[in-house]
């Protein structure tokens, strides 16, 4: 056994050379001594070397596979190691080596889609299958590819407390959780999805850590008490020593890239990362990124998840941005749930007519300085000039369903044709859509907030929180209880639903608009003519797509719509209509090709889809 060189930092965490030895490195600046304590049959301490830069690094030549090690600190207390790649055990017990580089890939020819192209499927590994693992999601990967998604996007897989919780309690970034099957399942899903065509996005949280099992603070100052976030303690990316807490979530990054072929990151709530500092850790993470990809040879995205309506994200540095390539864009959703809900409460006070939809297709999202009455503030700023292929968009994702009181899905508050509705507007818009998993055929089953805590004091404050959390949109039933397991078993999904009407309908709904979608190229760029009416609620948007000219109408409007000539251009062919039969609407027969000089009657909550040979 011989120390590293400490002019040379090590990469975090336990990784095996090619001769075989094994290097740990660990940043515990303010720690004097700390020693690798590796358990077992042969349970021995190994004193590691401190470099000036506060990194304690050593090479051990003889370490049996699937060793479990901790760090002793001070000759005190010992942790799992911060940068661990695998907690067999769970977040209070020791870490395993795993050896990231062992894997046979066989994916040296997968190219991922463009943004342009992309159309995201958020899942939650432990409640999409039966298995609840990521061996029982990839058994589902040849009907995702057939429905004509183009990237799986897993919510977070970092080691979180107990074995069901959204992700986002995650106190190990850099492992896998075990209850979903660890390292090397992630690596043998990534490398199957590659195999069928889809690329696999990935949810990092870089605002917080989880309150349980959190041991971060021990090794160095990784959190800050100048800011304040929902779920805890900042992130300590620009006070003093700032600058190794940055390289520990860089280096996650490109762990998930380099090491598990991930094609994207999607970065859980910016908002709550604070950075002053001159060089934004987002602009400094995103130019990592490209380096790395550069170095690689693959394609990789950061998507931001934001709600700050905030261009900065998106613009690239030489005009002042971080040069992020997308975000999520809540405005879209807030409009589209209140034109088919109603619900006007809490952040849906903003929103409510067909005029918000449109501002969003025209200005990307609504809110770009006026007053918005949720917040008692203006908000936002222009977006203007930024290709909408920059903007992710949904009628549902986790946190729109999941953080409502029952977990409600968009199936169990509007009808039939309402959900046909928003997937249309969804799947037809010139942004980069995601569905939420089983929204395709209409699954009932809640999505809710579930927790599997090991301490008291924690489960009750996230139940306390729960309830206040829900007052403002007026939601007064009883909550199920995050820690309750049935509240887990009741959020899987019943993918056998599928095999009946009107969920094997509307299945074949969304294939089909996905289809239109890829054949018609209406995630690229495009101008777009978009004109409205308030009673009744009609959106109607003119694009080109090719060689032909396309208008979509969209009727909001719960009864049928009859409208006046729409425009003086003759004969239109139908493309798809809502309402017919064939999607069970309540059309049998309708005309199939349109004269738009004469008035034209769209059955409630529809929409038809018309082109005409020639672009304008």
């Amino acid at each position: 056994m011989s120390s590293t060189n400490a002019d040379k930092r090590a990469a975090l965490g336990a990784n095996r050379r090619a001769n075989g030895a094994w290097e740990f490195s660990v940043w515990a600046r303010e720690r004097q001594k700390v020693a690798l304590h590796i358990l077992g049959s042969r349970d021995r301490f190994i004193p590691m070397i401190k470099d000036d830069c506060g990194y304690h690094q050593v090479l051990v030549n003889d370490i049996e596979p699937q060793s479990r090690y901790v760090y002793q600190l001070d000759g005190l207390q010992e942790y799992p190691d911060p940068a661990s790649r695998f907690q067999p055990d769970g977040v209070h017990h020791a870490s395993e080596i795993f050896d990231v580089t062992a894997f046979q890939w066989t994916d040296a020819n997968w190219r991922a889609p463009s943004l342009e192209q992309s159309i995201f499927y958020e899942l939650h590994v432990g409640t999409y299958s039966t298995e609840g693992s990521l061996d029982g999601v990839r058994s589902h990967l040849a009907e995702l590819a057939d429905l004509g998604v183009t990237t799986i996007e897993l919510m977070p897989l970092a080691q979180f407390p107990g074995s069901r919780n959204w992700g986002y309690d995650g106190v190990y970034p850099f492992a896998v959780q075990n209850t979903y099957g660890g390292p090397q399942a992630l690596q043998q899903f990534v490398n199957a999805a590659h195999a069928h065509g889809l690329a696999v996005a990935l949810d990092v949280v870089y605002n917080h850590l989880g309150p349980e099992g959190n041991y971060l603070g021990q090794f160095g100052p990784y959190f800050s008490d100048r800011y304040r976030t929902p779920w805890g303690e900042a992130i300590n990316f620009d006070g003093p020593r700032s600058g190794p807490v940055r390289q520990f979530f860089i280096d996650n990054a490109l762990y998930w890239f380099e090491h598990f072929h991930i094609d994207v990151l999607r970065l859980d709530a910016i908002h709550g990362i604070f950075d002053f500092g001159a060089f934004h850790i987002l602009a400094e993470l995103e130019n990592q990124v490209q380096l790395a990809s550069k170095r690689l040879g693959r394609s990789f995205h950061l998507v931001a998840e934001s709600d700050l309506n905030d261009a900065r994200i998106l613009l690239p540095s030489e005009k002042g941005g971080y040069g992020l390539p997308a975000q999520w864009n809540d405005d879209f959703h807030h409009s589209l749930h209140t034109l088919l809900t109603r619900e006007t409460k809490g952040y849906y006070s903003d929103f409510g007519s067909v005029a918000h939809l449109a501002g969003v297709l025209r200005d990307r999202w609504f809110y770009h300085g006026q007053y918005s009455r949720s917040r008692r503030r203006r908000h936002g700023n222009s977006a203007a000039g930024i290709p909408r292929s920059h903007f992710v968009v949904c009628s549902q994702n986790h946190d729109q369903v999941g953080n409502r009181a029952r977990g409600d899905r968009l199936s169990t508050l509007v009808n039939f044709e309402a959900q046909k509705l928003a997937a249309g507007l969804t799947l037809l818009s010139p942004f980069v859509p995601l569905l939420f998993m089983g929204e395709e055929y209409g699954e009932p089953s809640p999505f809710l907030y579930f927790t599997s805590h090991g301490d008291k004091d924690l489960i009750e404050a996230v139940r306390r929180g729960r309830r206040e959390e829900f007052s403002e949109f007026g939601w007064n039933s009883e909550i199920p209880d995050p820690q309750d397991e049935t509240t887990f078993a009741n959020s899987k999904l019943q993918h056998q639903l599928r095999d009946a009407d009107p969920h094997r309908a509307l299945q074949r709904f969304y294939r089909e608009l996905i289809r239109f979608r890829r054949a018609n190229n209406l995630g690229a760029a495009a101008e777009l003519e978009i004109s409205e009416s308030g009673s009744p609620a009609i959106l109607m948007v003119f694009r080109n797509a090719a060689v032909r000219r396309l208008l979509m109408i969209f009727n909001f409007d719960t009864m049928e719509v009859l409208l006046p000539s729409v425009v003086g251009e003759g004969l239109w062919n139908v493309e798809l209509n809502s309402a017919d039969s064939q999607w069970l609407g309540p059309l049998n027969q309708f005309p199939r090709v349109m004269d738009l000089t004469n008035a034209i009657a769209l059955p409630g909550q529809s929409f038809v889809i018309l082109s005409r040979e020639g672009s304008d």
